[in-house]
């Protein structure tokens, strides 16, 4: 594995394993930003956060490696409507700058590329 890659995976592990721990030390920031359609707040923040804990681990095991992005990937595009909800409803988050909610939704498909490439095995048959 080139170290660019190995860049790209220490990036995505930290973001999902920081990520991951925010999700119990800062609860009502992530319950705050759900949109009212999407049910069980409390719950969806707590399981995202172990899902997000345990694919950042699971990025450190190469036989785990591409099933743990899979899953990272699957995650992201979950969270999706989060996102969105808070870019088309920006009075919503005075805190946080409308800019700053459009440039999200171009970090996620930056980040869903960064998981896809790091994650992908190098070589047919290949894990590491």
């Amino acid at each position: 594995m080139s170290k660019l890659k190995y860049v790209g995976l220490a990036f995505v592990f930290l973001w999902f394993f920081a990520g991951g721990i925010q999700h119990f030390t800062n609860t009502e920031m992530f319950v705050s930003i759900m949109p009212p359609f999407l049910p069980l707040h409390y719950e969806a923040v707590y399981i995202s956060g172990v899902f997000e804990i345990f694919g950042a681990v699971g990025l450190l095991v190469a036989a785990t490696r591409r099933v743990a992005g899979l899953g990272l990937i699957a995650l992201t595009v979950a969270v999706t409507p989060v996102n969105i909800y808070m870019w088309m409803n920006p009075q919503m988050f005075p805190d946080i700058p409308e800019w700053l909610l459009s440039i999200r939704l171009v970090v996620q498909v930056l980040l869903l590329a960064c998981i896809w490439w790091s994650t992908k095995p190098t070589s047919a048959g290949s894990s590491i």
